[in-house]
């Protein structure tokens, strides 16, 4: 025959009862992830202990430190983890004042309502981790998506433009031979440079809109990059630009396809150039943890507004006016560390100036 719970007991049963009956009407209506739903659950967990005038909650979970009212200097506490993922996210205590009690004056229930409010707060947790993952894989995949039509795009677009552009230079060429008149050939020549300068988007467009072959094979990091400084020489002392390279990488081989890399050098380089004023220096250090290499290009110049770092990889996105830039390049630098499996980042040089940094796997 069962015992009947005592008064006091059943109070304290109802209260727990209730406490979890709160927090999860409280998650449940919770729309996304805030520090109002914290407070709320941290309010019902006090009203389910059995001094909770005297009751303090205090939640920890990464930004958010909650306390139902101010905390004295010195407590006796109940405390329990929050883990999410099996990483430690934070912890849930109830404390009391340590001059009115001791830790004899929690219940043993009490701790375990403390581990199940935890357990509830960790599936808050990963809800709105779970959402979020969703989210940004569905936009992921809407980009991807968007690349591919653009893909299909330029490659309509270059090979159309193709022939006409060949056209216009072939005649400009022609008529250049045969004319006597300086003023025209002026005309002509004013032709023939936009002519190749459109010739060069089309083979920028052709690069972009294809499947960029990945030719990797482990090889000597140190020869690729100083074969870009060497190419780019004369960039380099037209601008009146200094530039300082600093090996630092305890590795010499990585796997990598030489030529794409290169590529990305030549258009952060050229970049960077172009933005710098003379007399500036471009800083490129490389160096290497155990499982990444990183080239990092530092300039000096009017560096990149905020506003649009999160455009700048995006095809034909540019900042040039229309004689310089085609809004390719960073766009070419992007898919080529993405086909390495690295990453690509921008940040300040301070007092001026940009960074970017390059991630490669080493294997």
């Amino acid at each position: 025959m069962k015992q009947k719970q005592s008064p006091g007991k059943l109070k304290e049963r109802i209260k727990e009862l209730t406490c979890l009956y709160e927090i999860s009407e409280t998650i449940s209506k919770s729309n996304f992830f805030e520090e109002a739903t914290l407070k709320k659950i941290s309010e019902s967990v006090r009203r389910a202990w059995k001094f909770n005038d005297e009751a303090i909650v205090e939640i920890q979970i990464s930004k958010y430190h909650i306390t139902t009212s101010v905390l004295p200097d010195h407590t006796v506490f109940q405390i329990s983890s929050i883990n999410t993922s099996n990483i430690d996210t934070g912890y849930i205590k109830v404390h009391y004042p340590a001059d009115q009690f001791n830790v004899t004056h929690f219940l043993a229930d009490e701790q375990k309502l403390l581990n199940m409010v935890a357990t509830e707060i960790n599936n808050y947790i990963e809800k709105f981790q779970i959402l979020n993952k969703k989210a940004s894989l569905e936009r992921t995949l809407e980009h991807i998506d968007r690349l591919s039509i653009l893909h299909r795009t330029a490659a309509a677009i270059a090979h159309e433009l193709n022939n006409p552009l060949g056209n216009i230079l072939g005649y400009a060429e022609l008529i250049k031979l045969t004319n006597n008149n300086p003023e025209i050939d002026s005309d002509i020549t004013s032709i023939t440079d936009s002519a190749i300068y459109c010739r060069e988007i089309v083979k920028k467009l052709m690069f972009f809109s294809c499947e960029m072959a990945y030719q990797s094979k482990i090889q000597e990091i140190k020869p690729v990059i100083t074969f870009a400084f060497s190419f780019l020489k004369q960039n380099f002392q037209k601008k009146e630009i200094k530039s300082e390279v600093i090996f630092n990488n305890t590795i010499s081989k990585i796997k990598i396809d030489s030529v794409q890399i290169k590529q990305v050098l030549f258009n952060l380089l050229i970049n960077a150039i172009q933005a710098s004023e003379p007399g500036s220096t471009i800083k490129t250090i490389i160096e290497n943890d155990s499982e990444n290499l990183f080239i990092r290009i530092e300039d000096q110049g009017h560096g990149i507004p905020e506003e649009i770092r999160q455009k700048i990889f995006e095809p034909f996105f540019t900042t040039k006016n229309n004689n310089t830039g085609s809004g390719l390049g960073l766009s070419l630098v992007h898919e080529i560390v993405m086909n390495h499996n690295g990453e690509i980042t921008i940040t300040n040089n301070y007092p001026t100036g940009t960074i970017f940094q390059i991630r490669l796997p080493i294997t």
